[in-house]
């Protein structure tokens, strides 16, 4: 292969882990946000974003849902994003 030229699949396994160590890094507590990632199917995504929306309500805690995207058999990986206080 040439320097500089990539195959497709060169650039899926370059985006795969980048999308990994974002995962990892994004389970940490960076600054005042709190996150959490979550990988479910379909109907059980939305009903955890419920419910992290029920808790944790937006207008007091910020919340919202950081990043998210669809996965082969219906799933979606998405992170929630919240302030860990409502003061």
């Amino acid at each position: 292969m040439a320097v500089g030229r990539r195959t497709p699949r060169d650039l899926a396994q370059a985006l795969s882990e980048r999308g990994r160590r974002h995962t990892r890094a994004s389970q940490t507590q960076t600054g005042v946000w709190r996150r959490e990632t979550f990988t479910l199917p379909r109907p059980e995504a939305r009903q955890m974003a419920r419910d992290w929306f029920s808790r944790y309500p937006k207008a007091a805690y910020m919340t919202e849902i950081e990043a998210w995207r669809e996965l082969e058999g219906d799933r979606i990986e998405f992170t929630m994003r919240r302030l860990p206080t409502a003061d």
